[in-house]
This record gives C-alpha cells, structure tokens and sequence, in this order.
C-alpha cells in the first residue's frame, strides 16, 4: 500500500511540475473498458492502469474534470457515436476501420502483436520465423487485431480460437497449441505474472500498431486540445514516467 500511495504521489507530482495547475471546468467523459492490464483495469476496487494516469493527465492540461466511464470494450465506439462519452481512451488501435467511423488523435505508443509459448516450446519456436512453419497451432482471439493477422499472413497454420488470453493460456499449457497471438500488454503482463512463470512471449512485435485516443469526427476542437495535451506530456517527460510506470519492457513512444 505504501508504494502505491508513494507512486501515486509520484504521478501528481508530476503532473504540478510539468502541468502547472488548472481551474478545472467541463467533465470530460471518457471511455474505457478496465479489463486490458496494465493499459485499465479494475485492481482492489479502483480503475488503474496507463489510460487511467492518461486520462489524469490530460485532464490537468485542458483544465477539466475527467469522468471514467466503463463499458464493454464493442460498445465504446458505439457510445462514442451516441454521445454518451467524449473520448475513448482505452488501448485502441488505429486501424482503416475504425478510422471510418472516429476521429484519432496523434497516437501516444506503438506497440504489436506478439507470440506466446509455453516454455517447453523454446527449442521449436524462439525465432521469429517459426510462426511461419506449416502445421503450426497458433489460438487467437476473435475480432482482435491478432486473429486479422493470422488470417492474413499465416495461411498454413491451424487457427483456434479462444474468448480471452486466460482461455488460451490454459491451451497452451494442455498443449492444445504451440502459440497464442495477441496485443503487446498481454505480453507486458506475462513479465510481472507470477501465477504465469511457466509461459513467456518472444517479445518480437509481429505487426506494427499505434494505439491513440478517439473522438467523434466533427469533435475537430477537442481533439486538438488532446493532442496539444499529449505534445505536452511527450516532450516534459509525462508520458514517459507513466509508461515506466506500468510496463516492466522497453516500448517505443512515437
């Protein structure tokens, strides 16, 4: 408790040195579905995790109070469009699809879809290419970005899939399949998991993401204030210090 008091205490400080203080105004509402560590998740009855601090943080900057709503992850874009929040904050990718239908900001990371083993699979698949391989048994999770890479690009494999990464990693470890393909924190995680120690990733992004915040497409106004929001967290150090905070391997910040 009193590391996380500390690294809390940590976060504001932050945020008073590079942000200065602000009359907070108008209730920014954002969006975000708290079940993706350590982007937003529910720990010990709060909502933590890097959007959480985001959220902070940009609030600080434009000068308003933030309202966390959480919603399943298929309905923010939903919401989005209905106005019930002002900006989904929570992960997301920016893909052609979702373009069409919101409004993305600069993205605040890029980060992959990366392959995960059981240990005692090391020997067959540590490089990279070895994904390739035909007959590989790779579990995926629908309507992921990492299930449209594995229907795209890995045409020879046995594709299975599976409703979340707890799933898989149970067929992982009943040798069910060789890998799972899934986002970047997924593998983040695995690296502070101790109930987890007998999976690893290979830590080698298969695809290049960014992930940015969305708002609605005639939402011009608000989305540049997040972006000069997030101009200011990248350049003073913010960004940087959450990011650090969260995720125990190196990521590129773009």
């Amino acid at each position: 408790m009193m590391r996380k008091a500390l690294t809390q205490a940590g976060l504001a400080l932050v945020c008073t040195l590079f942000l200065g203080g602000f009359a907070l105004a108008e209730t920014l509402r954002v969006g975000l579905s708290a079940d993706y560590p350590p982007l937003h998740y529910r720990q010990d009855g709060r909502i933590v995790g890097i959007e959480v601090d985001n959220s902070r943080a940009v609030g600080e900057i434009i000068g308003r109070r933030v309202e966390l709503v959480v919603l399943p992850f298929e309905g923010l874009i939903p919401a989005l469009k209905a106005g019930d929040i002002d900006v989904i904050m929570s992960g997301m990718s920016v893909t052609p699809e979702r373009s069409a239908q919101v409004y993305f900001t600069e993205p605040y990371m890029q980060v992959g879809q990366m392959a995960i083993m059981h240990r005692d699979k090391v020997g067959r698949y540590s490089q990279p290419w070895s994904i390739y391989r035909e007959g590989v048994r790779i579990g995926v999770e629908p309507g992921t970005t990492g299930a449209a890479f594995a229907e795209r690009e890995l045409k020879d494999a046995e594709i299975s899939v599976y409703s979340d990464p707890g799933a898989a990693f149970g067929a992982l470890r009943r040798d069910e399949i060789d890998l799972y393909i899934h986002d970047a924190p997924t593998s983040w995680q695995l690296a502070n998991s101790t109930e987890n120690g007998d999976l690893l990733s290979l830590y080698s992004p298969l695809t290049e993401e960014m992930l940015a915040w969305a708002v609605r497409p005639e939402d011009g106004a608000l989305a540049g204030e997040l972006n000069r929001a997030l101009k200011l967290m990248k350049s003073n150090g913010t960004l940087q210090y959450i990011l650090n905070r969260w995720i125990p391997v190196k990521v590129e910040v773009r």
